[in-house]
């Protein structure tokens, strides 16, 4: 019967996660439906109060998040973060992602455990989780632009050495590129249609991709484009020291596997455990938060355990 209840409860928390993220964030069925009622005004018939209206509503909210909790700056910042990560959502409607999420992971712990010290964690997992994913869909994303880095010179050698400009030698590239070369690629070339130079669109490029190894591909060009010079042979030099920075990177990798895992382990085992203590036996560990010296233990007990995780992590980290 509990197992039954938890599961009703998780199915409503999603029937409920899901319905908020479909009323806020813009997708194709939404444009569609904005289109029809466009042509419901020219039509002359009357759109349904009740959709317009939540939709206006929507769109105050997210124009207040923009003026009142996001300053210029942070707005900026969150941008070029989710542009990095390929994520299509604007700043504002990271933020309301992020505060459902809180909302939610709280609402979750405090209703499967009744206790306000989950409800205080599960916010926290909440707020910093977002940022967590989105760290990782940009490290996924750069290493996939870096892996096909290589081919994307040398196919721009190739274009070269064959006659063609180097606006049609990244013509060439997005046919033949994959995501999210292919994205990038394209983007560089609106941009130039658009009346950016090759310097500002490749710039533009490096700010949307932090990757070394484009950056010496840039500023290669760069270069070229100042003081001339066969830009063939060097972009192929680069093709050259580009596999072998990743060949050792990978073996690199492979090394310190075992010593980035203990890291992770070290930082995660005793707040795993507390938590799982504290599900087992509330009164057994709830000592801890009751007395003076407990809190100073647990605060002991984190800054040790933080000191040894970025220690083993600062060990394992090898720039190549």
């Amino acid at each position: 019967m509990v197992y039954l209840f938890l599961l009703l409860i998780l199915l409503t928390a999603f029937l409920f996660f899901y319905g908020l993220l479909k009323l806020i964030f813009m997708s194709n069925k939404r444009l569609e439906r904005r289109m029809k009622y466009f042509l419901e005004l020219k039509g002359g018939k009357k759109p349904k109060n009740s959709n317009f209206n939540a939709f206006v509503q929507v769109q105050m909210y997210k124009q207040k998040v923009r003026d009142e909790v996001l300053s210029k700056e942070k707005n900026k910042k969150l941008s070029v973060m989710l542009e990095q990560a390929g994520i299509p959502l604007k700043p504002e409607e990271y933020v309301l992602f992020q505060w459902i999420l809180i909302a939610l992971l709280a609402m979750l712990f405090l209703l499967i455990t009744n206790s306000f010290f989950l409800l205080i964690i599960g916010a926290i997992i909440g707020f910093i989780t977002p940022g967590i994913w989105v760290k990782k869909k940009k490290k996924q994303r750069i290493k996939q632009f870096n892996d096909g880095l290589p081919d994307l010179i040398t196919t721009v050698v190739g274009s070269l050495r064959a006659g063609f400009s180097f606006p049609q030698a990244l013509m060439t590239v997005v046919e033949e590129a994959q995501s999210p070369v292919k994205e990038e690629m394209e983007r560089v070339l609106t941009e130039m249609q658009y009346g950016s130079t090759i310097e500002e669109a490749l710039n533009e490029l490096k700010v949307r991709m932090p990757s070394e190894d484009l950056d010496l591909m840039i500023q290669a060009i760069i270069i070229q484009r100042t003081v001339g010079g066969n830009l063939a042979t060097v972009l192929d030099k680069i093709v050259e020291t580009i596999r072998d920075r990743t060949k050792i990177q990978r073996q690199i990798t492979t090394l310190t596997a075992q010593g980035k895992l203990s890291g992770i382990i070290i930082g995660l085992l005793p707040l795993i455990l507390a938590i799982l203590l504290y599900m087992i036996e509330p009164d057994y560990i709830g000592t801890l938060f009751e007395n003076v010296i407990g809190w100073v233990m647990i605060a002991c007990g984190s800054i040790s355990g933080i000191i040894g995780f970025v220690l083993i992590r600062k060990i394992t980290t090898i720039e190549v």
